[in-house]
């Protein structure tokens, strides 16, 4: 484990207290997988690269564009016609992040990287939505800082028709040490529990 690595466990180490009244039933073994698994490849120059160039495409973008391109993302998922979507489901990173799932065996069920906006940068599907910054996934862990978490409840997740947990995590830029986006992880709840 490099020392980026063993920076990010100690921080998740750091926040995995919660209160048995409030507690998932699922959040160990969501945060114990992405520990042991997800940490091994999120952090490759792939992601970063991606997230890096985004952010400079954009850097003033304002509500109202990313409310337009939320909704063009909505109308697109579906339809014939694509062309959002499939510049984000196109990219080398979006390909990389597929393998990553292709060799979870069933475990991941999705995976998408959000930029310091919280808009999709790659992933491996199609999401409900192409803005998650109002969202616990952006603002729990963009918004917290490096080695921030969210876990998620596990329900039945419409972009993949299955039952899935989310667990999310910001990503640092390993060069500026600046958290840069952030990247969720649904965890398929009857293979992996």
């Amino acid at each position: 484990m490099n020392a980026l690595h063993a920076t990010l466990a100690l921080a998740l180490a750091a926040t995995t207290a919660v209160p048995a009244a409030q507690a998932n039933p699922y959040e160990a073994s969501m945060r114990d997988y992405l520990e042991s698994e997800v940490l091994l490849w999120v952090f490759d120059g792939v992601v970063i690269d991606a997230i890096r160039a985004q952010n400079a495409a954009h850097p003033d973008i304002t509500q109202a564009e990313i409310d337009a391109l939320d909704a063009q993302w909505q109308a697109e998922v579906g339809s014939a016609n694509q062309p959002l979507v499939e510049a984000v489901l196109n990219k080398p990173a979006s390909a990389y992040l597929s393998a990553q799932m292709a060799e979870s065996l069933g475990a991941i069920t999705e995976i998408f990287l959000m930029d310091a906006h919280g808009l999709n940068v790659a992933a491996t599907g199609p999401t409900s939505d192409y803005w998650q910054g109002d969202e616990a996934k952006f603002q729990q862990t963009y918004l917290v800082g490096a080695g921030a978490v969210h876990v998620g409840d596990v329900e039945l997740d419409e972009s993949t028709q299955s039952y899935q947990g989310q667990v999310s995590i910001s990503v640092m830029d390993p060069d500026s040490k600046e958290v840069i986006g952030a990247v969720t992880v649904g965890l398929n709840a009857e293979l992996l529990y």
